[in-house]
């Protein structure tokens, strides 16, 4: 089975070509993508060519974690069946010399079926976002967390956080962007510049900007005993000034990839309505323009997510 994907040959290269995939075992599934998401962070650094070295990275590859759409061939023992929609966190199913580290933007996808998760067919393309907001979902969770009360960067990722802890209950966050065109679309919580920002009792920080050279100007906004969280991903060292944090008694936390478990509980807060993912998506192209779509999405300001719509692919 042949199908059309994105490749990404190096830094900027990008094209659609034709590739074949691989046939479904047992418990595998054939899904047909109608919209696969592109991601502004670890998608961004192979574009540009900055991804520190990282395992499974290499070109040529196909990119995207983020894609929706109806299963087209459902293995006997899949548990699933034609029709079904799901959600496909990317694949490795490509044949020749092309890596699927992500493997998201492709037409048609073979995944194994415990890889994927049932959404409901009316989340269209907001059915792409579950893995960023189950990113969200596991910076805040866990053991010995605390909820943010500053969230630094207004992109798609600190919406979510925003959302989640709105949804929580929890006192609404202040939310700090520097770019004045992000600051609109905050419900429930304020969005600001820093620069006006005169509060340093702040007890939980989530960094969602993946700035570097931010941490001493955090420390400094911490109460003492409060936690930094890097939820952004860094290309370059991450440092800082050891008096002030020492001052302070600051705590630092790194918080990674989602988990199978985080993406069950943020569908069911998105099924129940606690969590939205309304006006996230500011950019839709067909896939047929995939070279500029991408170059759209990571240097345009104003894109805080940009979708590939495969609908009119065969």
């Amino acid at each position: 089975m042949q199908t059309t994907a994105v490749i990404l040959s190096g830094p900027r290269e990008l094209s659609l070509s034709t590739l074949g995939i691989t046939p479904p075992r047992a418990d595998d599934l054939v899904v047909e993508i109608a919209h696969s998401g592109i991601s502004t962070g670890t998608e961004k650094l192979f574009w540009s060519g900055t991804m520190p070295p990282f395992p499974g990275m290499g070109y040529p590859l196909v990119p995207g974690y983020e894609a929706a759409g109806e299963v087209v061939e459902a293995g006997p023992e899949s548990g699933f069946a034609v029709g079904d929609h799901v959600f496909v966190p990317g694949a490795n199913c490509f044949e020749g010399d092309v890596r699927g580290l992500f493997g998201g933007a492709s037409r048609h996808l073979t995944t194994s079926a415990a890889r994927v998760a049932r959404i409901d067919r009316g989340m269209g393309a907001t059915g792409a976002l579950l893995a960023l907001a189950a990113t969200a979902r596991h910076a805040v969770a866990g053991f010995n967390t605390a909820l943010p009360d500053l969230i630094v960067g207004h992109g798609t990722l600190g919406r979510l956080l925003a959302r989640l802890t709105v949804a929580a209950g929890a006192p609404a966050p202040t939310v700090w962007e520097t770019n004045p065109a992000r600051r609109g679309g905050a419900v429930g919580y304020d969005c600001i510049d820093p620069e006006t920002d005169a509060r340093r009792d702040y007890r939980a920080i989530y960094d969602a900007s993946g700035a570097s050279g931010m941490l001493d100007k955090l420390v400094m906004r911490l109460a003492k005993g409060g936690e930094i969280v890097l939820a952004g991903f860094y290309t370059e060292p991450v440092a800082f000034a050891f008096p002030p944090a020492f001052m302070k008694e600051a705590r630092f936390r790194i918080a990674s990839e989602w988990t199978p478990d985080d993406l069950t509980a943020t569908r069911a807060l998105i099924e129940s309505g606690a969590l939205s993912l309304d006006g996230l998506i500011t950019h839709r192209r067909p896939a047929t323009d995939a070279t500029a779509a991408y170059e759209t999405a990571f240097t345009d300001p104003d894109c805080l997510k940009m979708i590939l719509d495969w609908s009119g692919n065969a």
